[in-house]
């Protein structure tokens, strides 16, 4: 049932909500993408743009994600706000100049006189064996980047206030989509809000360990709380929505709280997320105050395709919880939770990957 405006909508179509109601707001902002009006339409978060809209504010792109990015950035450019959909983020790996050297320069190499208000969309994970080359979570590599915002919601409501947020900044920002969130849902106000730039969420309290879940580990870390949670362990559960810029302050006051501090990614470790989190609450002098530190994520090695094999690779609430356990209980021998009830998150409401 709707609660105070709020009702249930499912990830895809928080996103395709924002970009609606947008572009009913702003008449220059446009969207474009690799398949945007096929009867898919891209996850469902472009269905019917094109039929209100017209063929001029959203449209379909060919095969070229480098000159289309190109032609992004100079609209953006021009004035317009462009909402770039690419479907899958490792082939921004195809426009990495456009991107890095065009659109996150201009506004530090024109003095302020241009700026970039783009959206740069694009999907990242697993779903039934992606592989190597379709699965990357490659956000670190623009997080490190000057001039980029990148922000990786977890969840509807974050992904309409997100996307809001991010249409009407004027800086080019990289919208991550994990694709196994599509089909989740929550609770969204049906006007329109912004959740935005630097500002990270407390989803669950609790005193014995600071979880920060980025992107689909979130709710894996939730359900990994709820394990934990009948060993009679707290967790305190952080979202950080916004990986750049990144609310610090928000897990570090939870950290000097709970004194145990675990970062969950969705990506590779080394070089990444994990790692700048981590780094920063070392030089704030959390390490000085006895407060233990680690990460999870990807193996130093490409994603794999086999299920038996990705269930090794990829972080999971069984392995999240052990984790846990093992901090908090250090001198206790190993736990782990039953398999049964430690399955990812998506495993009861995955319908495949279209």
């Amino acid at each position: 049932m709707p609660t105070n405006g709020h009702r249930l909508l499912g990830y895809a179509g928080a996103l395709l909500e924002a970009v609606d109601q947008e572009m009913a707001r702003d008449e220059n902002v446009i969207t474009f993408g690799i398949d945007l009006d096929d009867h898919i339409a891209i996850h469902g978060t472009t269905q019917g743009l094109q039929e209100k809209y017209g063929k001029d504010r959203a449209f379909s792109t060919p095969l070229s994600e480098d000159a289309m990015t190109g032609f992004a950035v100079g609209a953006a450019m021009a004035g317009m706000r462009p909402v770039h959909v690419h479907i899958r983020q490792d082939f921004l790996l195809l426009c990495m100049n456009q991107l890095i050297n065009m659109a996150a320069k201009t506004h530090y190499m024109y003095g302020g006189q241009l700026k970039v208000p783009l959206v740069e969309r694009a999907s990242i994970g697993k779903s039934w064996g992606q592989g190597a080359q379709h699965s990357q979570a490659l956000y670190s590599l623009f997080a490190h980047i000057p001039g980029l915002k990148v922000v990786a919601p977890s969840n509807a409501y974050d992904a309409k206030g997100c996307l809001i947020a991010a249409i009407r900044d004027n800086n080019p920002v990289i919208f991550v989509e994990h694709r196994l969130l599509y089909y989740t849902e929550a609770y969204v106000p049906t006007g329109s809000f912004e959740v935005e730039p630097g500002t990270a969420r407390v989803c669950a309290e609790g005193n014995d360990l600071t979880l920060v879940g980025i992107s689909n580990m979130v709710p894996e870390c939730l359900r990994a709380r709820e394990l934990l949670a009948e060993q009679g362990i707290h967790v305190e559960v952080i979202d950080p929505i916004w990986l750049k810029p990144l609310d610090m302050a928000t897990i570090l006051m939870s950290a000097q709280k709970t004194g145990q501090l675990l970062v969950v990614d969705n990506a590779w470790t080394a070089c990444g997320m994990s790692a700048e989190i981590l780094a920063c609450a070392a030089e704030s002098g959390l390490t000085s105050s006895g407060i233990g530190m680690a990460r999870m994520g990807f193996a130093p090695t490409t994603c794999p395709t086999s299920p038996s094999i990705e269930d090794a690779f990829y972080p999971n609430p069984g392995s999240i919880a052990a984790k846990i356990y093992s901090m908090v209980h250090p001198d206790k021998p190993p736990w782990q939770p039953d398999p049964d009830r430690a399955k990812l998150t998506y495993q009861s409401s995955f319908k495949g990957p279209f």
